[in-house]
């Protein structure tokens, strides 16, 4: 993997071995400390966060960067509206 792939981002969130809904709870409340226009990274291995993150994203106005799969889990960046 390419670290140019990755965005740089301002926060992390690790929601690695963690179930829906727990992964787009952790990422809601670490947004709501956020300032507009930072970066979250979140690193999920759920099999649904994929979906999961773009409908967070579109329900909340949030934009998702980019979602990279890699090893078995998927790492999400998402900016803050």
């Amino acid at each position: 993997m390419v670290k140019s792939e990755h965005p740089e981002h301002q926060h992390a969130v690790d929601a690695t071995g963690l179930a829906c809904p727990l992964p787009i709870l952790k990422a809601k409340k670490a947004l709501a400390v956020m300032a507009t226009g930072e970066v979250l990274q979140v690193i999920t291995t759920d099999r649904g966060a994929f979906r999961d993150f773009q409908a967070f994203c579109r329900q909340t106005g949030n934009e998702l960067l980019i979602q990279v799969e890699e090893g078995g889990r998927v790492v999400h960046y998402l900016r803050r509206r």
